[in-house]
C-alpha cells in the first residue's frame, strides 16, 4: 500500500551555511561597521542583536535573502517580539519551527478526510502519515495538502510504493 510522510523540517546543514554567510555579511557590511549588529545561532533559535529596530530589521533582510538562496522555505522562520536589552540594543529571537504542531496535524487529517479521495491518514508523533490503494490518488492528495496548506512549509517525504 503505498504510503508518504508529511512534516515539517529544515535542512540543518543548509540553515547553518545560510547563517554562516549572514553573519560574515553582517561583519563586513559598512553600515553595520562599529554597531553592536550580530547574529548567533543556539538550540534552533536564531538571535539577531542591532543597535535600532531600523538595524534590526536590515539583518532580518539579510536573513531573509540568504535563505532565499539557499533554497530554505522562510515559512519555518517565526519571528519573536523585539525587546531591548542593555543601553540602546535590541534583540529579536526567531526560532526555527520544527515538527507539525497537533492542531495543524489535526487539520491535515481533517483535510484528507473530507476531501473524496480514497486515503488514510494518522499522526504518528511529529509527522503524518498519508496512505492509499493508488500512487495517482496519494498525489492527488499531496496537491490537495500544497493548496489547502500554503501557509505551512511542509515537506513531502518518504514516499513508498
Amino acid at each position: 500500500m503505498p504510503s508518504f510522510d508529511i512534516s515539517i523540517k529544515a535542512d540543518m546543514t543548509e540553515l547553518k551555511n545560510a547563517l554562516e554567510q549572514c553573519s560574515k555579511e553582517v561583519k563586513n557590511r559598512f553600515d553595520f561597521k562599529g554597531t553592536s549588529a550580530e547574529i548567533s545561532f543556539i538550540d534552533e533559535v536564531i538571535v539577531c542583536i542591532g543597535d535600532s529596530d531600523f538595524q534590526l530589521s536590515q539583518i532580518k533582510e539579510i536573513v531573509y535573502s540568504k535563505f532565499g538562496k539557499r533554497n530554505i522555505d522562510t515559512k519555518l522562520l517565526h519571528l519573536g517580539e523585539i525587546s531591548k536589552i542593555s543601553g540602546d540594543k535590541v534583540k529579536q529571537n526567531i526560532s526555527i519551527m520544527n515538527g507539525i504542531q497537533i492542531d495543524d496535524a489535526k487539520k491535515i487529517v481533517k483535510t484528507t478526510k473530507t476531501s473524496k479521495l480514497k486515503v488514510q491518514s494518522s499522526i504518528q508523533g511529529d509527522v503524518v502519515r498519508v496512505s492509499g490503494s493508488k500512487r495517482d490518488v496519494l498525489q492527488n492528495a499531496i496537491s490537495l495538502l500544497k493548496k489547502e496548506f500554503n501557509n505551512l512549509p511542509l515537506k513531502f517525504d518518504n514516499f513508498r510504493d
